[in-house]
């Protein structure tokens, strides 16, 4: 499992949309995380720590960490908002 695995710019074929190399870390300065990426189903979507766990689970740590934790509090925000 690799950080792309998460992220918007990852696509079908592999690459990076950005033209970046792909880390073999779980490590990228220009991750920006999915929700569909850690959940394919909109209703599995539980709360912000679901989202946090798992992602810690997968070996995110530091600022990838943080953009996944920032992502699902957006998410959970416009939730309780509807």
């Amino acid at each position: 499992m690799i950080v792309c695995d998460f992220c918007k710019y990852f696509r079908q074929d592999g690459q990076c949309h950005l033209g970046l190399k792909i880390p073999k870390s779980m490590g990228c300065r220009e991750f920006d995380p999915s929700l569909e990426q850690f959940c394919s189903e909109p209703g599995d979507f539980v709360s912000h720590a679901q989202i946090v766990q798992m992602a810690t689970f997968f070996g995110m740590k530091g600022s990838e960490l943080k953009k996944v934790n920032l992502m699902a509090l957006r998410e959970e925000s416009a939730r309780s908002s509807m």
